[in-house]
């Protein structure tokens, strides 16, 4: 099974940026941790601050991936053209966020995204990441 995980500006930063809201792991180490948790998916790993690049992977990976695991970030709350490209292609999407944005400034409730993805996650941090992949894992089936 081959699974992508596109993440959206300032997630490079995991590790460093506000560890309080999005924890003190880098992205790049909890990836191998669900290769481990996960040894028979086929992991690809997308991240961009730019915005183009974003909609450039969705339709890359986006008819001929199992599944799609994303988290647009900031673009979440600004981007049509990334609500576009997942509305476009016939990959499950499954939307994380690290935090919960709902409960956070009134912007981020806004979602592009959510309205045409298959499901989202919000507010389990790092974890959510794994919930997504075990659902599009029972979702294949």
């Amino acid at each position: 099974m081959k699974i992508i995980i596109i993440n959206g500006p300032n997630l490079n930063l995991l590790g460093k940026r506000e560890p309080a809201i999005y924890g003190g792991q880098p992205f790049e180490s909890y990836l191998e941790n669900l290769k481990m948790v996960f040894p028979d998916v086929e992991f690809t790993y997308v991240q961009s601050n730019i915005e183009g690049e974003l909609v450039n992977a969705i339709q890359q990976y986006g008819f001929t991936a199992d599944g799609i695991v994303l988290n647009p970030a900031a673009y979440t709350h600004t981007s049509v053209a990334i609500g576009d490209a997942v509305a476009a292609i016939t990959a499950p999407v499954v939307e994380v966020h690290i935090s919960n944005v709902r409960g956070r400034e009134e912007f981020r409730k806004l979602s592009y995204v959510s309205g045409v993805v298959d499901g989202s996650i919000l507010g389990l941090g790092l974890m959510g990441y794994e919930l997504a992949v075990r659902w599009l894992l029972n979702h294949k089936q």
